[in-house]
């Protein structure tokens, strides 16, 4: 498949890695952080949805996961924030691999996979809006112990390159599933689900793999999530906001593609404070402004914005050949 090679991510990945050296701008790297763990979470997204085609409005049960389990294991149990940190990763996987086998195994696909997802994220978020364990309503309070082997740092700048590190990861994750076999079947499954079953493929191991993929990527976001701003609850954890955030970030940059999430996250993340800034914190405008967006992309840049660059590269170099052509004509 086509796409950006592993040098290009690198590349991308090293310039934003100087942002820190040329600001220290607390407003900058928050705004930054921020959408790079947007940009992470709809990657994990985009694996399932951009990639298999199988659309879930519930990754918020993998990323509260993700969250949870890490501060529980560290609060409830007296674990290094960073093994936590790994253990809610699998955690996150685990969650997914399950959901994934309960939803495709009894061959859900298209609206009910996306409202069965979207069930099992709320389900998650009352149990853990009454468990004790959870802390119930109140929610769990991370310690405050500013030392790097607690997860926690003086300065921003270390979580920047933390969070940047993890979306590095995500994007050569999904770079090596374009060039692998199973990325081959998993698109297979996306464009005939039936025709890729005709021809030997296991869609059903298929989509559950990429799920349980795609529910690590995502619960690493809540796991950072909790060391960055040291509180989580129900309606954080389980809440609709990062499902939507999930999977508007892919759709606005371009589904099915490495950069695209990224992309997304920048416009959604900047949309969004931009909004801020106009109107105040008006409840629920920043969602008026989401749809309208994703609206608008739908129906002028159905490809996202990865599309919308690729159609005016190729409008440029024809008309670039039709220069120099009658050039030499």
């Amino acid at each position: 498949m086509r796409g950006p090679s592993i040098a290009h991510i690198v590349l991308v990945i090293a310039v934003l890695a100087t942002v820190p050296l040329l600001t220290t701008s607390n407003v900058v790297l928050n705004f930054l952080i921020v959408a790079l763990l947007i940009a992470l979470v709809g990657q994990g997204w985009n694996v399932l949805g951009g990639y298999g085609g199988q659309y879930s409005f519930g990754h918020a049960a993998f990323f509260g996961t993700g969250a949870y389990v890490t501060a529980i294991l560290q609060m409830r149990y007296g674990i290094n924030a960073w093994p936590a940190f790994a253990l809610g990763i699998a955690g996150g996987a685990l969650v997914g691999a399950a959901i994934g086998a309960l939803t495709f195994r009894s061959g859900l696909k298209g609206s009910y996979f996306a409202l069965v997802t979207l069930a099992f994220a709320e389900v998650l978020r009352i149990l853990a809006s009454v468990a004790p364990v959870t802390g119930a309503g109140v929610g769990i309070l991370i310690t405050l112990d500013l030392r790097p082997q607690a997860f926690q740092f003086q300065s921003r700048a270390p979580f920047y390159w933390i969070v940047l590190a993890l979306l590095a990861a995500s994007l050569v994750i999904v770079r090596l599933i374009e060039q692998s076999r199973f990325g081959a079947w998993l698109v297979a499954v996306r464009e005939n689900e039936d025709a890729a079953k005709a021809v030997g493929v296991d869609t059903v191991r298929v989509k559950l793999v990429a799920m349980t993929i795609s529910a690590a990527i995502t619960a690493a976001g809540g796991g950072f999530y909790v060391q960055y701003f040291l509180f989580i609850d129900s309606g954080i954890a389980y809440g609709p906001w990062i499902s939507i955030e999930a999977l508007l970030a892919p759709i606005v940059g371009g589904i099915g593609t490495v950069f695209g999430p990224l992309l997304g996250a920048v416009v959604v993340k900047t949309l969004g404070e931009l909004t801020k800034l106009i109107t105040g914190d008006a409840p629920g405008l920043d969602l008026v402004i989401y749809g309208g967006v994703l609206v608008l992309i739908v129906a002028f840049a159905p490809r996202g914005i990865v599309g919308l660059l690729a159609d005016l590269r190729a409008r440029f170099a024809r008309l670039r050949s039709s220069v120099l052509e009658r050039a030499h004509g």
